[in-house]
């Protein structure tokens, strides 16, 4: 089984401008997520998609892999699907399965990758998209807009994703079960290719989340606990945030020696 990672990054984000190319412990973090990715040995490669110059440049430059992309993606996901197509044609190959692993998510591990990875490896038929959650820490990143939250069925299937802290904790004084969308999320490549050729959603466009396009036309996200701490960075203060959070993480000491 071919399996390959893409890390879709572009400097034009609305939220934190530039940041892929952003310094953590001197080292852009679309580097980090790279090199991280990389430490997974059930990956055959990894590839940075972006439409931007510099980022192509700088991957290159620590000796990795990229792939231009067009500048009029709306989604993550159809990026990641453009690279693909461009990887296969150059290769001679078809990829069976595609982690896609969000640029701003420094913190990831290769056994996030791996446990993502693990019901379509295992050949899971009725499992054509997997996505990473984790529990929320707080009220506080409950209610931040930037952070994903996500609720799902008792089978671990995807019910929505939305900015809102949702489920609503205004008629519940228990203990909230408040979990958040991880963007490390694996596709079998046919569905990946069925995503693309799929209408942008409502709600899509509401939340701005890829996975609600593939809810909103019937299909299932098989989501996945993982119980690493990650951090994904969408503001100066999220930058702030990580960098104290990596600052004795053993991977990064690993690759930045």
């Amino acid at each position: 089984m071919s399996l390959i990672a893409v890390i879709p990054a572009r400097l034009e984000s609305s939220r934190f401008p530039g940041k892929p190319l952003k310094l953590i412990h001197g080292l852009p973090m679309v580097g980090h997520v790279y090199k991280r990715a990389r430490m997974c040995k059930e990956l055959d490669e990894v590839y940075v998609a972006t439409c931007n110059l510099e980022i192509f440049d700088f991957i290159i430059s620590i000796g990795g892999k990229a792939i231009m992309t067009k500048n009029t993606h709306e989604r993550c996901t159809d990026r990641t699907f453009e690279a693909i197509k461009k990887i296969e044609n150059e290769e001679g190959k078809k990829i069976d399965a595609i982690v896609m692993i969000q640029g701003d998510e420094p913190m990831v591990t290769p056994e996030m990758i791996r446990a993502s990875l693990g019901p379509i490896v295992s050949g899971s038929e009725d499992v054509v998209v997997t996505n990473l959650t984790s529990k929320i820490a707080s009220e506080k990143e409950h209610a931040d807009p930037n952070e994903v939250k996500v609720v799902f069925d008792k089978n671990w299937n995807a019910l929505y994703f939305s900015r809102e802290p949702i489920p609503s904790n205004k008629k519940f004084s228990g203990d909230l079960p408040m979990w958040k969308q991880v963007c490390v999320i694996t596709f079998t490549r046919n569905f990946l290719e069925e995503y693309s050729s799929l209408e942008p959603t409502p709600l899509e466009i509401v939340e701005s989340v890829d996975m609600n396009r593939v809810l909103e036309h019937g299909y299932s996200v098989k989501l996945i606990e993982t119980k690493e701490e990650s951090f994904a960075v969408d503001t100066q203060d999220d930058l702030k945030f990580v960098e104290k959070k990596m600052k004795n993480d053993l991977l990064m000491k690993s690759y930045l020696e």
